[in-house]
């Protein structure tokens, strides 16, 4: 009984998260503009809405805003990983004063909604003559990676015996190899999930991009797409939902370069011989 209400579960689960991905990738193909007609299969199938994205009719940048967003989800999943492993490592082995108190800040930080800054932000950029900067939107977007990721590393820095910090010193490891060598091949798994995060994040972002970035050609696709729908094509659904597809392809080359490690993190512990 306890087996069958299980399957039931994942069944509906299933459904739930995939009839709207496949109705969504109905509608791509699907040919016109309106929502009302389209169908999960499409009668007539027809590839006119992905060429309109590249064929850069006026002020539709398509190529460029998913270059743009690229470009941004890249830059702030690196330096995400960067900063968020030293932190996480700093919290993890040292002990320092004001370690306590830095946790709850970052705790605290995390709790406050990012568009409550909005205004802030904007004043800053418009001060240091950064509207428009996608530099300016990577250095906010890693800020806003730290403090969560940050508790999320530490605890599984914690996990990984002080025992092998120790006999690596014995051998004459500096904290700098220890780090390098030991801890972060040992912290793979929570080092993709934080790669994972640093890389969507930016792509599904809204607010913020959209207060800083003021001219077509730096968009990212989030305000891309959502002005294409409202301002330049006429409230064109079908293209919408085929460009709301090809997001989803980075998404999930970078969760399937990522995924050996989330299996391999399950299978390798830090106490192996």
């Amino acid at each position: 009984m306890k087996m069958t209400f299980s399957y039931l579960l994942l069944i509906l689960m299933v459904i739930v998260i995939v009839y709207p991905l496949l109705w969504t990738i109905g509608a791509s193909f699907n040919p016109g503009n309106s929502l009302v007609s389209t169908s999960l299969i499409p009668a007539n199938p027809t590839l006119s809405h992905y060429r309109r994205l590249f064929a850069n009719e006026g002020s539709l940048f398509y190529g460029q805003w998913y270059w743009n967003s690229l470009k941004i989800s890249f830059f702030t999943m690196v330096l995400s990983l960067v900063f968020v492993s030293m932190t996480a490592y700093s919290f993890s082995r040292f002990r320092f004063k004001g370690r306590k108190n830095g946790l709850v800040l970052f705790l605290l930080l995390q709790m406050i909604p990012q568009f409550s800054a909005l205004i802030a932000i904007f004043v800053l950029a418009q001060m240091l003559g950064l509207i428009n900067s996608h530099a300016l939107l990577i250095l906010i977007y890693v800020g806003g990676q730290i403090p969560m990721n940050t508790y999320l590393l530490k605890g599984y820095f914690d996990s990984i015996p002080l025992d092998l910090d120790e006999s690596a010193k014995i051998d004459g490891a500096s904290n700098t190899r220890i780090f390098l060598q030991i801890i972060l091949p040992l912290s793979r798994p929570m080092l993709a999930v934080v790669a994972m995060n640093g890389f969507t994040g930016p792509l599904g972002d809204f607010a913020l991009s959209s207060v800083l970035l003021r001219n077509p050609e730096y968009y990212t696709l989030p305000i891309g797409l959502y002005k294409l729908v409202t301002d330049k094509m006429g409230a064109s659904y079908t293209t919408f939902a085929a460009g709301a597809i090809l997001i989803s392809i980075p998404i999930a080359l970078v969760f399937l370069a990522l995924q050996k490690h989330f299996v391999s993190g399950l299978t390798a512990g830090g106490t192996k011989g």
